[in-house]
């Protein structure tokens, strides 16, 4: 069963992976003061997080089961496998959420008529 922790580490992956291999690379390169020296990137990551299309989506579709599950998680501080049922749809939820695409634009074909304001 995911938690709801490896589900946005998931989504985050797919979608803000050029901040999250960035990241990495200085904590890696930087083993003595990666949290200062990286603190940078790792708002880099936070903005695409919370900016990226799919992920505001899903904040917007899933807020109901979402709050569920943080209320469970208050009420269950030492037994978080209490909430295993709202993680689940939660993540039911996510996966339903569709990407967004294009806008959709409307195009009238050059032999239909548009209505009009009637006789004059």
């Amino acid at each position: 069963m995911k938690t709801l922790r490896q589900a946005a580490l998931e989504v985050t992956a797919r979608h803000c992976s050029r901040e999250l291999d960035q990241y990495g690379q200085c904590v890696a390169a930087k083993p003595e003061s990666w949290q200062r020296d990286c603190h940078h990137l790792k708002m880099s990551i936070a903005r695409c997080t919370s900016s990226h299309p799919i992920i505001r989506r899903i904040r917007q579709a899933c807020a109901e089961p979402f709050e569920a599950f943080e209320e469970c998680l208050r009420q269950n501080e030492a037994a978080t496998n209490n909430c295993v049922e709202q993680v689940r749809r939660f993540l039911q939820c996510a996966e339903q959420v569709p990407p967004p695409g294009p806008p959709t634009v409307q195009v009238l074909k050059c032999d239909e008529k548009t209505p009009g304001p009637g006789p004059t």
